[in-house]
């Protein structure tokens, strides 16, 4: 793997470089340079499989993070390619072109996080989440319980169970529940 990251730190102007071992390395790369690389890593470098797209929230930084999760079936190694966009208005171009599942990975992240991906096919369907018009649910500032309590009805006879307590009725349904002491209580 060091190997590779030398020729590419260099070409790509990586601004972080992360090996986790002889096998696994992650880097960051500008935006303006990650579908160059991807591609660059498939053509010259053998990474053929596209495994994974992903994208975490930064919301603190006010920036969204794609992760191309790339591998090299000969060498038996994996890189992870990491481009930085702005979370206020996320573009990126699309990469459907060099694999043709990355149009669902783009799809999913339409619409989880609200990214736009320019002429990948079916960008604007659904892919889901049928009809939803409300801000990207995986955005962190998505406020899942106010989006529950405003859409969701409450239904009588629900209740909520300490989970221990739960299970040990469920399993010994003819023993007593008793509070279970910690070690530092006796």
């Amino acid at each position: 793997m060091k190997e590779i990251l030398d020729r590419i730190t260099p070409k790509y102007d990586l601004q972080d470089v992360s090996i986790k071992d002889d096998l696994q390395a992650y880097v960051v790369v500008e935006k303006k340079l990650a579908i160059d690389m991807v591609t660059y890593m498939r053509d010259y470098e053998g990474f053929s499989h596209f495994v994974l797209m992903s994208c975490v929230d930064w919301i603190e930084d006010n920036k969204l993070q794609l992760l191309y999760l790339l591998n090299n079936p000969e060498k038996k190694c994996v890189i992870g390619i990491k481009v930085f966009i702005d979370r206020e208005n996320p573009s990126m171009q699309s990469a459907h072109h060099l694999w043709k599942q990355i149009w669902t990975y783009q799809r999913e992240l339409r619409e989880a996080f609200g990214i736009d991906f320019p002429g990948s096919p079916r960008i604007e369907e659904n892919f889901v989440l049928e009809g939803w018009t409300d801000k990207p649910h995986m955005l962190r500032d998505f406020d899942t319980n106010k989006y529950a309590e405003e859409t969701y009805f409450p239904r009588t006879g629900r209740s909520t169970n300490d989970p221990a307590t739960y299970m040990r009725q469920k399993l010994y349904p003819n023993q007593p529940v008793t509070a279970k002491k910690n070690k530092d209580d006796e």
